[in-house]
């Protein structure tokens, strides 16, 4: 479908249709993937991690393949980091509406902490990729296979770091466990898989949808590809995460809410390999439109995350108005990072 031959107000109307449609099914996933955690028995850190990371994760991925076909190799990629970004600062938001403690505190996480260790990682090799030479291989950049590879590899590792874990975490009076409800055992698998996957579908063609509408946003308001991926599509795409962390925490499932947000991050991590194919001008690395914007958002993630890193090491139990400093760190770190975005076009 040609979204560029409708009028600017189509557009941004799909725009909104779309990002209410991600945001509406976003809001049942967190229940499909509690109960699915404890259906399995797979834990709320790895379902959050894996099943609700890569569910929730489709509106960008449908945004940032859909744009590298077309061509559009910095919103592809300013989309995926967006997504990053915008999901490290829904954690501080998700911070915020747990009152009880700071969150970071509560859900002390081995697999969690690898998770973003893994994601820092695959940053840097982003920032290698754009700032190194020019090298291409059939046609994309060597980067791209290496992500692959140390994604597969470090996924083993974390599940690993989680079934014999060489330490654990101190229990406190705030820390809340991942218990299973017992009705969720008794629950057919199939419905949740089934659920899943129309949910699954739907936030696919809304990401298709937020993509095209996006890119012809951009084109005819004159805001750079960059921008409009960090800034719109990569915050609409990314609100399946904000509403699911949200509601888990609603549910008790802190764990889940926490591995939702930094699987997320780790799928949309694999978001550029996709792109990085889909793209047939080459290393979508090294085209002229993607630069120096790219590198200073990618090390605005890389400061954010570990920002959260720390804050799980050091688990404090409550800071200024019982929010983790961490949490206020990292949504300062993100408003002054967007605003120096803007400004740089």
């Amino acid at each position: 479908m040609d979204f560029s031959a409708w009028p600017l107000w189509q557009n941004i109307l799909v725009f909104a249709l779309a990002g209410v449609v991600i945001l509406l099914v976003g809001t049942r996933l967190a229940g499909l993937a509690d109960r699915f955690a404890d259906r399995t028995g797979l834990g709320e850190a790895m379902a959050g991690t894996i099943f609700l990371g890569l569910v929730t994760s489709l509106p960008g991925l449908a945004t940032s393949v859909t744009a590298a076909l077309d061509g559009r190799a910095a919103l592809a990629i300013s989309n995926a980091l967006g997504g990053i970004a915008v999901q490290t600062a829904f954690l501080a938001v998700a911070d915020l509406s747990y009152r009880k403690a700071n969150l970071e505190h509560a859900v002390a996480s081995v697999q969690n902490m690898m998770q973003i260790v893994l994601l820092v990682m695959l940053l840097g090799l982003v920032l290698m990729a754009i700032s190194g030479p020019t090298v291409d291989i059939l046609p994309v950049h060597p980067v791209t296979p290496l992500i692959f590879v140390a994604a597969l590899v470090g996924t083993f590792v974390i599940y690993r770091s989680g079934e014999l874990p060489m330490w654990h975490p101190r229990d406190t009076r705030e820390t809340v466990p991942d218990v299973p409800e017992e009705a969720a055992k008794r629950e057919s698998l199939g419905k949740l898989v089934l659920k899943m996957l129309v949910a699954a579908v739907l936030v696919l063609i809304a990401g298709i949808a937020v993509a095209r509408s996006t890119g012809v946003i951009a084109d005819r308001t004159g805001i750079s590809e960059s921008v409009a991926g960090a800034l719109f599509s990569g915050v609409v795409t990314s609100l399946p995460e904000l509403v699911t962390t949200l509601a888990a925490i609603r549910r008790g499932a802190l764990t889940l809410a926490v591995g939702d947000i930094v699987g997320g991050n780790f799928f949309d991590m694999l978001f550029l390999v996709a792109v990085d194919i889909a793209y047939l001008g080459g290393s979508i690395y090294h085209v002229d439109a993607v630069g120096q914007r790219e590198v200073f958002f990618t090390g605005l993630i890389i400061l954010m995350n570990m920002i959260l890193l720390a804050g799980m090491f050091y688990r404090q139990r409550c800071g200024p108005g019982n929010v983790g400093l961490e949490s206020l760190l990292m949504l300062a770190a993100y408003g002054t990072g967007i605003a120096v975005l803007v400004n740089m076009g």
